[in-house]
């Protein structure tokens, strides 16, 4: 597995724009969404963590917390 590179400040506000601009300008309907990805992700994390032995990943293993 290779490292992302860290995005830049314009990527990140490119980001910002796009996800206001999908939920027309609605920051709070934004927000919602984004929580929404976050505990699903949380959610889909969990599952790997109890599933994914340390064998099958050599040794590395899924974390909950960042």
């Amino acid at each position: 597995m290779t490292a992302q590179p860290k995005p830049t400040p314009a990527d990140v506000a490119w980001e910002i724009e796009a996800v206001l601009a999908w939920h027309d300008e609605d920051a709070k309907a934004a927000i919602a969404t984004l929580l929404e990805d976050c505990r699903h992700l949380r959610q889909q994390l969990a599952l790997t963590e109890a599933a994914a032995s340390s064998g099958f990943t050599r040794g590395w293993r899924p974390l909950y917390e960042r």
